[in-house]
């Protein structure tokens, strides 16, 4: 499984908290590539919600991760 911000970004407004099942189901009707789908496949299921995005790629770079001043522009 790997994950990529263009790949993440199709799950990113997911109605979360959601199961596997759900995600899955998301991404096929909102038209996410087979390589998304593919990685959800792989989620452990134990029946548990992921409460976002961070659950499923704990990697994914948040608003916090850019480093520049908003309030310049």
């Amino acid at each position: 499984m790997y994950w990529t911000l263009e790949l993440a970004s199709h799950i990113e407004d997911a109605p979360f908290p959601s199961t596997k099942d759900e995600l899955i189901d998301y991404a096929i009707r909102s038209g996410a590539p087979i390589e998304v789908i593919e990685n959800l496949q792989e989620l452990e299921d134990e029946g548990e919600y992921y409460e976002s995005i961070e659950d499923i790629w704990p990697d994914y770079p948040t608003h916090d991760d850019f480093f520049f001043n908003e309030d310049e522009y």
